[in-house]
């Protein structure tokens, strides 16, 4: 495992006080708390990012964990979910808007809270049936999901860090921050947008302020291992082609024109399945989907229980398996009802509930984990497991899923094959006629 020296840790205290640029509100100085690695036996880390459900949309009745059958509307009605399919072809708004008419009281300053009871606010497209929100995906479609949660970890109190949509988690899923932009740019994702792609901010009160450019100088996980010499990869879509808006570092000025974004950006996402099998994994690994494999609404496909598992599969059977940690997410809540009130954190979060799944052959067997997680937490594992320093104020508070859902001590368990997923030829395949994502699409994607 590699570890910093106390010196280099040292001299990149101030990296979060000049990292701002033209077009960039700069990332908020935070305490230093920059500690030695433990004794840990994971020198491999894949974060897998899946799409727009919430906890209770695909974990609904999970034993153990907190959901509900039914949720309440604005007029006070009791409305029992009903059961969607992954493959819809309606989508659901996800917006901030969405955010703060779902929630109800959407806590602007600390101390207020949500009411949980606005989804039928939500807008949904086309075809929707009637408050489509208020849904979950039934068992028999989620069933690699719900395998994995009963082989290891599954924490059902973990929240979005960013209170909307794709863009922004994807951000937090780098950088733990996102340069206070909220929402989705006005045309491009990421820097090749140029200088008139820009994107609103969101203030303290959280109303929205001045734009700024689509291109961030934050720093982030990956920044942080190449000063550790340690090997990053991000595998997605191709910018501007399918599953591009995914690619998180595309929004990164330094990755986007610099070597790294021809090294270790990856495409396709499916290139990772060979990786692995040709024994190539680097220390820290993101995987984002193709459209059809991302569980997004309104894409009318519902590949990502099987791309999940199949993912896990490939790590489970190799020889990486005693030595890597792997957490599933999904980005945001996608619009979908979910009973459980975020904390209020700050100005941009805490978002709903999504699910987070951990799977490691030291990750407890089939526990269900309450400690309050965000997406920036699995920032906070391998920046703890590697001993690098936090980025921003969402990492330095976010929990580390180490001190509840991993057993260090316990001999490594054997990997059991996840039922569902498909072959590596299957996926290559897929990937080079990938099917394109439908045009009416509300919100982020």
């Amino acid at each position: 495992m590699t570890i910093r020296t106390l010196g280099a840790l040292a001299a990149g205290c101030a990296l979060t006080a000049c990292n701002a640029g033209a077009g960039a509100i700069a990332v908020p100085a935070v305490p230093s708390s920059r500690v030695e690695a433990t004794a840990s036996p994971i020198k491999h880390v894949v974060f897998i990012v899946q799409e727009n459900r919430s906890f209770n949309n695909l974990f609904m009745g999970y034993p153990g964990a907190k959901t509900a059958k039914y949720g309440y509307d604005t007029y006070g009605n009791k409305l029992p979910l009903q059961s969607q399919v992954l493959a819809t072809i309606w989508d659901i708004d996800h917006s901030s808007r969405a955010f703060f008419k779902a929630c109800d009281g959407h806590g602007s300053l600390p101390g207020t809270h949500c009411k949980m009871d606005g989804w039928n606010g939500e807008e949904a497209g086309q075809g929707h049936p009637a408050n489509p929100a208020y849904s979950y995906v039934p068992r028999d479609e989620t069933a690699p999901y719900w395998e994995i949660a009963k082989q290891y970890v599954l924490a059902d109190r973990t929240f979005a860090s960013n209170l909307d949509g794709s863009f922004i988690a994807h951000q937090y899923i780098v950088a733990a921050y996102a340069s206070r932009a909220v929402d989705y740019p006005l045309s491009y994702w990421g820097c090749e947008g140029g200088a008139t792609d820009v994107i609103s901010t969101l203030t303290d009160q959280r109303t929205y302020g001045s734009t700024i450019r689509v291109c961030f100088k934050n720093p982030t996980i990956a920044s942080e291992a190449d000063r550790a010499s340690l090997t990053w990869r991000f595998y997605a879509g191709a910018v501007n082609g399918d599953g591009g808006l995914w690619s998180s570092y595309q929004s990164d000025r330094k990755i986007y024109d610099g070597p790294d974004w021809k090294a270790d950006v990856i495409s396709p996402p499916a290139q990772f399945l060979t990786d692995v099998a040709n024994g190539s994994l680097a220390s820290v690994t993101w995987i984002t989907p193709l459209f059809a494999d991302s569980d997004h609404a309104g894409l009318q496909a519902s590949g990502g229980p099987a791309w999940v598992a199949s993912l896990v599969n490939a790590i489970g059977t190799s020889k990486f398996w005693k030595n890597t940690a792997i957490f599933i997410m999904w980005d945001d809540w996608g619009g979908w009802f979910d009973p459980v009130k975020p904390v209020y954190e700050d100005y941009d979060g805490l978002g709903f509930r999504v699910p987070l799944l951990i799977v490691s052959p030291y990750a407890k067997q089939g526990y269900v984990t309450h400690v309050q997680y965000e997406t920036a937490s699995v920032l906070r594992y391998i920046e703890d497991n590697f001993g690098l320093g936090q980025l921003a104020p969402s990492d330095t508070r976010a929990r580390d899923p180490a001190n509840d859902a991993f057993d260090y001590a316990q001999p490594p368990r054997k990997f059991h094959t996840i039922a569902g997923s498909r072959s590596r030829a299957y996926w290559i395949e897929r990937s080079r006629r990938p099917p394109r994502m439908p045009p009416a699409i509300i919100g982020d994607d």
